[in-house]
């Protein structure tokens, strides 16, 4: 968690943020999915949550000042030590009900809608401000979908190779060269 100015700024982006969907109000979020190669194999990394265990991707609320993508980026790396390039473009959306402590008065969860931005991942930092809160793990995409409960964060993870920004980019190239007059010479 951050510290300081930008837990107000949180806090802030928190209860003035929200995305109506089927007449329900749903809080924003920023998710990234942080994503490697190793040789050709895609690996994605998937973290738990700190109240349940589960596997998820880094997610948080909107941060006052930065541009979504790297809001992403900033959750990404406190939840995970992860630096690396986001992308400008969101990627999907996949909801889920936040849980909230039970021991409070206020609502037991909060619905979400998440905004996924892809991360590429240059390093992972042994320090990171939720060290020891969560645990860490590479997947193939298949697998990682398999892991989280979210049925269109599943399909996400299962299409990811597709909605890369770098297989947009090849995929643009090859039906750029299929359209040019050279191609069908």
């Amino acid at each position: 968690m951050a510290t300081g100015r930008q837990d107000v700024d949180r806090q802030d982006a928190e209860t003035s943020t929200s995305i109506v969907a089927t007449g329900a109000v749903a809080s924003a979020q920023y998710g990234a999915v942080c994503w490697r190669r190793i040789g050709a194999r895609l690996e994605v990394l998937l973290i738990t949550s700190r109240e349940t265990g589960r596997w998820v991707i880094p997610k948080g609320w909107p941060i006052a000042g930065m541009t979504p993508a790297d809001s992403a980026a900033r959750e990404a790396y406190e939840e995970a030590g992860v630096e690396g390039s986001p992308a400008a473009t969101c990627i999907g959306l996949y909801g889920y009900d936040k849980a909230f402590d039970r021991a409070s008065n206020a609502p037991s969860s909060r619905p979400c809608v998440v905004a996924v931005y892809p991360l590429q991942v240059k390093s992972l930092r042994d320090r990171f401000p939720e060290r020891g809160q969560r645990r860490r793990k590479w997947f193939s995409p298949k697998k990682a979908a398999r892991k989280v409960a979210e049925p269109e964060l599943q399909g996400l993870l299962a299409g990811l190779e597709a909605l890369l920004p770098e297989a947009r980019g090849k995929a643009g190239k090859a039906t750029a060269k299929l359209r040019s007059p050279a191609a069908k010479a």
